[in-house]
């Protein structure tokens, strides 16, 4: 007996985030003004002597060069998002480019991480009123542009792998809290900074502030971790969540009907994929599963094959 699949006139293949534009073009704004604030930087560096400024500068034109992958990707992804070379679109790539900013936190995090260990085992003098001032500017803008890429949503990282609130996540665009990560730790190394230079120059503590750059390398690390976790689930087709699977088994499998392949997978901010096959003993047309499922979620693509007992399940 033959395979009963549905066959559906040629549709879109567009799974972006519904927000893409606004956030492409709040990326867009902070990449702007991160790359103001480090020529600033660099400039009145250069004028002034300041090797403070210009650590800051140099710093500051590492975070704007992975933001503007962020931008870049977004910016890309809509171009592209119709090209047939996708098979199932563009709205991956966001994930593509989170995971490259998580790789450039761990490298900066590791950066800090050996500085302030060398400056515990060989302290430098510091110009305390000029590294504050430094320090005060870098806070000011991060936050501004923490507020820009903040949004509607909580970027808050955070691991949730028995949660049942999949619907949420699944609308997670995590090229925006990647962006919004960098930002973040800029302004957190800022407050750090600051807390250590304050109390060398008030208290005489000049240890404090590596040990504060130690504390933000540790942060830095583990938000960028957890971005890696997160976006390289996505890009290696994971199941969204655990109980997704399970649901869609509970509701297919009766009256003799049985799943014998599942697959379901993200392929953009809340958009998900399924590829279901199933062995039934009364047949029924693809469209009929598709109904029953639609209590767990919304699809944005979804395949059935329905194959009676005792055919032969063709090789896919």
């Amino acid at each position: 007996m033959s395979t009963q699949t549905e066959f559906q006139p040629e549709h879109s293949h567009v799974f972006l985030g519904t927000a893409h534009r606004s956030n492409e073009k709040r990326t867009w704004i902070v990449v702007g003004l991160t790359a103001a604030t480090m020529i600033v930087e660099v400039v009145a560096g250069l004028a002034f002597g300041s090797m403070a400024l210009l650590a800051d500068g140099f710093h500051m034109a590492t975070h704007a060069g992975a933001l503007a992958i962020s931008a870049l990707a977004y910016r890309y992804a809509r171009k592209h998002a119709n090209d047939r070379r996708f098979s199932f679109g563009t709205g991956k790539l966001g994930e593509l480019a989170a995971y490259s900013s998580a790789l450039i936190l761990a490298i900066i995090a590791l950066l800090i991480g050996c500085e302030s260990f060398l400056r515990l085992a060989e302290p430098i003098p510091i110009a305390f009123e000029e590294a504050i001032a430094v320090a005060v500017l870098g806070l000011i803008v991060n936050v501004l542009c923490a507020w820009l890429l903040r949004g509607p949503e909580h970027h808050h990282l955070h691991a949730h792998p028995h949660t049942n609130d999949h619907k949420h996540h699944g609308h997670d665009d995590h090229n925006l809290r990647a962006a919004y990560l960098h930002v973040i730790t800029d302004a957190l190394t800022s407050v750090l900074a600051i807390a250590g230079l304050l109390a060398g120059r008030f208290y005489g503590w000049l240890w404090l502030d590596p040990v504060m750059g130690v504390v933000g390398a540790f942060v830095i690390a583990r938000w960028s971790w957890l971005l890696l976790k997160q976006a390289g689930s996505v890009l290696l087709d994971t199941m969204p969540d655990e109980n997704g699977g399970a649901q869609i088994r509970e509701l297919l499998e009766s009256d003799g009907d049985r799943v014998t392949d599942l697959h379901l997978w993200r392929i953009g901010p809340g958009h998900v994929a399924a590829v279901i096959s199933l062995r039934s003993e009364a047949p029924m047309p693809p469209s009929y599963y598709k109904e029953r499922i639609g209590t767990v979620r919304h699809f944005s693509h979804i395949t059935v094959e329905v194959q009676p007992v005792g055919a032969a399940l063709s090789a896919a």
